[in-house]
């Protein structure tokens, strides 16, 4: 069973790069399953339910969000979605789903689950310990388990990769929207990398104007930031994963050069 997932989809360029790449390179792959990161698809921050539709309508199966997750009021209105997953070790009563599990049209059962780091970031509950508890759920209905691991500093990523080795299918780091070279099966059978990259402006900062950010860095005074929108790219990983046993066998960068759209 191969699966498809795509880097953090910034802005309207990242947007329409999926519809241009994912349902050709669904079918020319094989591929059974798609999964994006979608918290800043809506205007670079956020998503919206509009933008998840469009999203959708390009053959995503599943969207995963991050801390961006509540930068648009709207989200409250598709939070309800089971398609759609918000980090899991937010706190209990937070609205939406920290992860689903899903039907293939083969029939395999694939869970999608994501989680956020706190090094540098929001300080939610330990991603360890909420991990370990919805794995072993999960686990009562499959062993096929993909999980975006929504973090800041590579080392935080590669943890949780380590200890999920062997329990999960695949360890997949979005977030920083530069793609890592360090994709692998870890020995239990975990495929693994730290970040799969951007979908949007590569020539940009992280998918935002270069020269605003560099304002921001320069003068340390508040700048609004911008979608970039020139030479958009496509990034994520192809992940092949025995269904049977829920080991990864294969797990691939895959980069697709647009220009400008």
């Amino acid at each position: 069973m191969k699966i498809f997932f795509i880097g953090d989809i910034v802005g309207k360029p990242g947007r329409k790069a999926v519809g241009l790449v994912a349902p050709s390179l669904k079918e020319r792959e094989n591929i059974e399953f798609v999964i994006a990161n979608g918290e800043n698809s809506a205007g670079g921050f956020g998503i919206t339910p509009s933008v998840a539709e469009e999203i959708f309508s390009f053959g995503v199966d599943s969207i995963t969000l991050g801390n961006h997750t509540w930068d648009r009021k709207e989200v409250k209105d598709i939070l309800g979605d089971p398609r759609i997953i918000r980090p899991a070790n937010y706190p209990p009563d937070v609205p939406g789903h920290g992860y689903q599990i899903f039907t293939t049209p083969t029939g395999v059962k694939l869970a999608v689950v994501c989680v956020m780091g706190r090094v540098y970031m929001q300080s939610l509950d330990c991603p360890f310990r909420v991990l370990d508890s919805i794995i072993n759920e999960i686990h009562k209905e499959t062993n096929n388990i993909v999980v975006d691991v929504h973090a800041e500093i590579t080392s935080e990523k590669q943890s949780i990769g380590w200890f999920l080795d062997g329990k999960v299918s695949a360890v997949v780091g979005t977030h920083t929207h530069v793609m890592t070279a360090d994709e692998r099966i870890l020995p239990l059978g975990t495929a693994y990398i730290t970040d799969c990259g951007i979908t949007g402006s590569l020539d940009s900062v992280i998918g935002v104007k270069k020269e605003l950010v560099l304002k921001k860095f320069i003068l340390q005074v508040p700048v609004k930031f911008e979608v970039a929108e020139e030479n958009v790219v496509l990034q994520g990983v192809i992940i092949d994963i025995d269904e049977s046993t829920g080991k990864a066998k294969s797990i691939k960068r895959y980069t697709e050069f647009l220009g400008n759209l």
